[in-house]
């Protein structure tokens, strides 16, 4: 008979005798099974929510566009002393205008101011409304949609209009039934004229981008004063050149700033990809602990199931021993008790799998984290659990394999 032969034998009568000696052992299968998959679920639910959040930030940052550039006088992610950002110089409209001349890569520009402030219309009132100050071009940077109606124009801007497009939740929440369009809200108790509404945008790193209203940027100046910062936002034409721009952008912008040579920037050029590479930095960390944690589950069920293997080697010696009196090959034995083991870790693996994932969905339902579920998880969980089996069954099956036959036979 041939090698092949021989060892697809060998894998059917242990897995035969296996199947026997787990059903012989119920309550015993059941306690190492549930080791596994709580070992399983725990690692999975926290693999699960965290890669949801991951993607959901991937989804918030896509809105932004992987093309877009913001220059404001903080960072984004804000490290150190705030006030040396704070006396930061504001931006003025000469220096987007010279930035806007001298870049050769910018597709749309446009200054950005914001602040909050009550919306409302008739009886109806939204509160806390972000309120935004912008150019034309500012459509085009954000990647808005316009529903109905029409984004502001260069006109609106040149003539001071008094004009304003709604976000999608603010528009829904003070028009329930009728058209926003030619319709009057006041803002922070001023009228504006409303000439458009905007797409759904979702959330951004939790600010809510529909609870939102633009004007012209004159305009907002005008009403609300013009000591607030501004930053700078920029779409270029192509994304794949983003380290290259902004090298250029810091170039352009301490030249018309008027920067010391050696001095620090005192600007800050901040871009998605910046944003997502901090944000893996701080999920980094809880991503491997809460990964540590799930694996010290999994080695105390591992640990578990060799107990409980070495448990069965002494309980069935006798049995191993007239295994091997008839001819029973070492790799014989060694695969009857791996495929046990395996088999047993594999089962708590699917039952910790669908557990643990369907904990995280649960938590996505209840609470503001998301989940998501891969085919691709739960496959590596089923097979990382039948691997933690066959690893830590490795020595109980040695063992019973390296049993003395005549030695075997005696043992009461």
């Amino acid at each position: 008979m041939k090698f092949g032969q021989v060892f697809r034998v060998d894998v059917l009568e242990g897995a035969r005798i296996a199947v026997f000696s787990l059903r012989a052992n119920r309550m015993r299968t059941v306690l190492t099974t549930l080791g596994i998959g709580i070992g399983v679920a725990t690692l999975l639910a926290i693999v699960g929510i965290i890669q949801g959040l991951n993607s959901s930030f991937e989804k918030q940052l896509a809105t932004l566009g992987a093309n877009t550039v913001f220059i404001s006088k903080y960072p984004w992610m804000i490290k150190g002393n705030w006030w040396m950002y704070r006396n930061r110089k504001n931006f003025t409209l000469e220096q987007v205008s010279q930035l806007r001349a001298q870049a050769d890569f910018i597709t749309a520009i446009s200054p950005a101011v914001m602040r909050t402030s009550d919306v409302a219309h008739g009886a109806l009132q939204v509160s806390n409304v972000r309120i935004n100050g912008v150019w034309s071009d500012y459509q085009a940077i954000g990647n808005y949609e316009v529903v109905s109606g029409r984004f502001l124009t260069r006109a609106d801007e040149e003539v001071n209009r008094a004009v304003t497009v709604l976000g999608a939740d603010v528009a829904a929440s003070l028009f329930p039934s009728i058209s926003p369009l030619g319709q009057t809200v006041r803002i922070d108790g001023r009228p504006f004229q409303v000439v458009g509404t905007l797409g759904r945008k979702g959330k951004v790193v939790a600010e809510n981008m529909d609870l939102s209203v633009f004007m012209p940027f004159k305009t907002f100046n005008s009403h609300f004063g013009k000591g607030r910062p501004m930053q700078i936002a920029i779409a270029v034409a192509d994304a794949g050149r983003m380290a290259k721009v902004e090298d250029q952008l810091v170039g352009i912008m301490r030249r018309v700033r008027a920067t010391p040579p050696g001095q620090p920037d005192d600007f800050n050029v901040n871009r998605t990809d910046s944003l997502a590479a901090t944000y893996e930095q701080l999920t980094g960390a809880l991503y491997a602990v809460a990964t540590g944690v799930g694996l010290i589950t999994l080695l105390v069920g591992g640990i578990g199931i060799m107990n409980i293997m070495l448990v069965s080697v002494r309980e069935r010696t006798r049995e191993i021993g007239v295994r091997r009196a008839l001819g029973a090959r070492q790799r014989t034995i060694v695969l009857q008790f791996l495929m046990e083991a395996s088999s047993v870790s594999a089962v708590g693996g699917l039952l910790g799998t669908v557990v643990g994932l369907g904990t995280a969905k649960v938590v996505s339902l209840v609470t503001p984290l998301a989940a998501d579920v891969r085919p691709s998880t739960v496959v590596s969980g089923v097979a990382f659990a039948a691997l933690v089996g066959l690893l830590f069954g490795i020595w109980p099956a040695a063992r019973a394999a390296k049993l003395d036959p005549v030695e075997a036979l005696r043992y009461e």
